[in-house]
């Protein structure tokens, strides 16, 4: 077994999805047994989807009047579906299309059947995975050429988070109700899952990180980061690591692909 150690710092689920997908690739790869790392799951952050009865009923009731629905991450998609209990297009009278940020998104809205349907729902993606961010999406819908001035868009989101793409919207005359649909609770720094951390070779470990929020908390584990190497998908989670000290920050595109191939070549260095 390798010296070398993998940590992954998503949200359990979509932690261990990540974790059994690069696991399956390293070894349909071939790595030898001395190659393979060590991969440890470190969910910095857990997302706690809200249950108000009475939020149901306001996104029930914004949907009658919406002309377009935006959902930052899949979280927001699961969270929302979850809350509502209907399929998409039984919450309003006429189709809403959606915009998404990157294909994990585009998953979790088919696992919701959702563009899939017979008369498909419209869904809007950034074309180029190397732009599946806020931007991105941005760019996509200035190409449908609407009038914004009086358009209702509704952002389905978690609590903070950045602003960005509804301060655009709004500036370009859009109605905006930004709908908080989740909560992310930072991982105890007392937990147990930090035990297999403080046990690791930090000069020999790689760090997965996909979220700007879950990076500020890390720093605040006071860890030996300057040895460590990070992977981040875009470049405000790059920052954000290089603000906290890691040695080496990789930046490489959005999506597990990307991040499963930037893990091999770090393994074969």
């Amino acid at each position: 077994m390798s010296s070398k150690t993998i940590v992954i710092t998503r949200p359990s689920g979509q932690a261990r999805q990540l974790s059994e997908a690069l696991q399956a690739n390293l070894l349909n790869s071939g790595i030898s047994t001395e190659l393979f790392p060590k991969i440890i799951c470190l969910p910095l952050l857990t997302i706690v989807p809200k249950s108000d009865g009475g939020l149901a009923q306001q996104i029930t009731e914004a949907l009658q009047s919406a002309d377009l629905a935006i959902f930052i991450s899949p979280n927001a998609i699961e969270c929302t579906m979850r809350l509502l209990e209907k399929s998409w297009q039984e919450l309003s009278n006429h189709l809403i299309p959606i915009g998404v940020m990157g294909g994990s998104s585009m998953s979790a809205l088919k696992n919701h059947g959702i563009g899939i349907e017979g008369t498909p729902t419209p869904v809007i993606l950034p074309e180029d995975n190397a732009h599946w961010d806020s931007e991105g999406l941005w760019s996509e819908l200035q190409k449908l050429q609407w009038h914004w001035s009086g358009k209702k868009v509704l952002i389905f989101k978690g609590d903070g988070g950045r602003d960005w793409l509804a301060e655009t919207l709004q500036n370009a005359g859009a109605q905006v109700e930004a709908i908080s649909v989740y909560a992310r609770v930072p991982l105890d720094l007392n937990s147990p899952a930090w035990n297999d951390i403080h046990e690791i070779d930090f000069a020999q470990s790689v760090w997965l990180l996909t979220s700007s929020e879950a990076v500020r908390y890390l720093g605040q584990a006071k860890l030996p980061m300057g040895l460590a190497t990070a992977i981040c998908p875009h470049h405000n989670i790059a920052d954000a690591a290089a603000q906290i000290g890691f040695g080496e920050v990789l930046t490489c595109e959005p999506g597990d692909d990307a991040l499963i191939a930037a893990s091999q070549a770090w393994i074969s260095i």
